[in-house]
């Protein structure tokens, strides 16, 4: 049993409210085509493997992660905390006190920078967070990651714009490999 305490009472209540609010969406884009909902197996708390819930589409906005939601009411992840990796990741066993939190739908990495930082300074940003974790931060933290998914929209908007393509098109940082995630 998950223990109640702040940061957990936030995450319940949280994710009850973005469920609620974005129930209409969710089955929306699950009943589109491209809005396949697949499981990943990532790391939680102390380390033992879970299905993290990910709508696969092609859709801007972090929309992919809103079945996540359904994991922190689990209690198998956070509203904020560090990246959800596979269990046999590197950083894992590089840095294993990232294993002491449940991982987050965002964090530190989310709102600093997302995919245009470098794996190493997301894995400092995880490790800081749990080193730093208060409610406080992660209130924060929930305040910032709206704006940083519209900054990353926007972002990618105007790259496609400057080559050329058009609003559905996919940018270079949607191609970009990541050492971790071939089975995704």
């Amino acid at each position: 049993m998950t223990p109640i305490t702040p940061k957990r009472v936030l995450d319940l209540v949280g994710s009850l409210i973005l469920l609620l609010l974005t129930a209409p969406l969710l089955l929306g884009i699950a009943l589109t085509p491209a809005g396949t909902l697949v499981r990943q197996t990532r790391a939680g708390l102390g380390g033992r493997p879970f299905r993290m819930l990910k709508f696969r589409t092609r859709l801007r906005f972090s929309l992919d992660e809103l079945p996540q939601l359904v994991n922190v009411l689990r209690g198998e992840m956070s509203l904020v905390g560090p990246r959800p990796l596979p269990p046999d990741a590197p950083e894992q066993t590089a840095a294993p006190a990232r294993l002491l939190m449940r991982p987050g739908i965002t964090g530190l990495w989310q709102v600093s920078g997302r995919s245009e930082l470098p794996w190493e300074e997301m894995a400092v940003l995880d490790l800081h967070y749990v080193e730093q974790c208060w409610l406080g931060l992660d209130l924060a933290i929930l305040a910032r990651t709206v704006p940083a998914i519209a900054r990353a929209r926007d972002r990618g908007r105007h790259e496609a714009r400057r080559e050329g393509c058009h609003e559905g098109c996919l940018s270079d940082a949607d191609h970009r490999p990541r050492s971790y995630s071939a089975a995704e």
